[in-house]
């Protein structure tokens, strides 16, 4: 066999299951890192820029004073000089469909509806007064990132929106032009430089530069991941967990093993710590799917290359299953950032994936759900999707309950409300009644 790790899922190790299911957050939720980035974390807290500063240099040679972490309005229109008309035409296709997923999505945001006569019940939906958004780019750089992020931050309405972004390593603080062209589009003035831990800190906490948000969102390292954790102890909220990316394919003898192949490697390319996998019965597919694996590696430049072949044999691989309702189970227990289906009849299988942050149907290939399709991609990683989703404008929005009842609906509500009122020894809340007549 070839790079492809391969397992019988009726033979799998406990061990080898517990690897597979735990992927990368043993990482994020290590000791030692929770214990260094709280340590970051407070130091932000306490100092601020200066401590910002510090990071910048301690940890991505880079050297600059407090007075430059905000992007000048200068930089961010001399960035549109240094992107390409491709690359332009690409993000605003993006934009427009991302800003057109999320505005279907608030649509129908505030409703009202009458239970009974005189008793009506609703909800206000407003957006939380302040988000920040982390870009990473420790491992690239990625304009999508902000793409998918700040977009439903924009169609949200947020009112304050600032954005973090590491700068490229030994300069002065450059910040990658096609992430600060998306800043422009989504008209996002606020961005900063700053390391990845201490940005979110800054976030979190705000400085003298940087304002303090709400909310901090973002993909990134487990630093990050575990940064975010952390602040939330201040009360600054974030979506759980954000990375390191996962996929899973659900194939049988009808996909094409080059295809397959190819949309292993494109989650798996994006780092070490990445986990790719793939669900078949089908031993005859999985031995196909490796050779191409084999041809297609050689293909990616290096450090691709490493982070691929790390994330199809350490954290995933090809797992042979009984039958495809197995693969489902075990995709929705795996609960994964992102899920291919790739049978003949994939919409057959979508109600059997309880769990996943995305699902593609067919041969929709994730790079395209990455970028432009519209959906999100900003997606829950770690067996998070059991319990959260994809960032949308939903993820910068808030509601507060709102209900209206007439005197002839409080009537008919009271004797339950007496009851519950007694049961419970709050007299007040009876009183309340009584006060009204009832």
């Amino acid at each position: 066999m070839g790079a492809l790790a391969v397992h019988r899922l009726s033979d799998l190790a406990p061990a080898d299951r517990r690897r597979i299911m735990e992927r990368s957050a043993s990482t994020i939720f290590s000791p030692q890192l929770v214990a260094d980035v709280r340590e970051l974390v407070e130091d932000v807290r306490e100092r601020g820029d200066d401590a910002i500063v510090d990071a910048l240099r301690r940890f991505d040679g880079v050297t600059c004073e407090a007075a430059s972490l905000h992007v000048s309005p200068q930089e961010l229109d001399e960035a549109r000089a240094a992107v390409g008309a491709d690359l332009m035409a690409a993000i605003r296709e993006g934009i427009t469909n991302i800003r057109a997923f999320n505005e279907r999505v608030v649509r129908d945001a505030d409703w009202v509806e009458e239970l009974a006569p005189g008793h009506l019940v609703g909800e206000q939906t407003r957006p939380i007064d302040a988000a920040g958004l982390f870009v990473p780019s420790g491992k690239g750089s990625f304009p999508s990132v902000l793409m998918q992020i700040g977009t439903p931050a924009v169609v949200a309405g947020v009112p304050r929106i600032a954005v973090v972004v590491p700068p490229a390593p030994g300069t002065g603080g450059a910040i990658d032009p096609a992430v600060l062209v998306v800043a422009q589009e989504l008209g996002l003035v606020d961005v900063f430089r700053a390391n990845g831990p201490a940005g979110v800190a800054a976030l979190a906490f705000g400085t003298a530069s940087v304002p303090r948000v709400s909310r901090v969102v973002g993909p990134g390292s487990p630093a990050v991941a575990a940064a975010q954790i952390e602040v939330q102890r201040h009360g600054c909220s974030t979506v759980m967990l954000l990375g390191p990316t996962e996929s899973v394919i659900i194939a049988d003898d009808t996909a094409d093993p080059r295809i397959v192949a190819a949309d292993l490697l494109n989650e798996a390319e994006h780092g070490a710590d990445s986990a790719a996998l793939l669900l078949t019965p089908s031993r005859q597919l999985v031995s196909a799917v490796d050779g191409e694996i084999d041809v297609q590696l050689r293909r990616l430049p290096a450090p691709r290359r490493e982070f691929a072949e790390s994330a199809i044999s350490q954290l995933g691989g090809a797992i042979i299953v009984r039958d495809l309702d197995e693969a489902a189970g075990f995709a929705s227990e795996y609960a994964p950032e992102h899920v291919m289906i790739a049978t003949e009849e994939p919409e057959s299988l979508l109600p059997k994936i309880e769990h996943a942050g995305e699902i593609l149907l067919g041969s929709t290939p994730f790079s395209a759900a990455n970028y432009v399709i519209g959906v999100p991609a900003a997606l829950p990683t770690g067996g998070f999707a059991r319990q959260s989703s994809g960032v949308n404008a939903r993820t910068f929005l808030k509601t507060s309950s709102v209900a209206r009842t007439s005197a002839e609906a409080l009537g008919r509500l009271a004797p339950s409300v007496r009851a519950l009122a007694e049961h419970e020894g709050f007299p007040a809340h009876e009183a309340a009644l009584r006060e009204r007549g009832l």
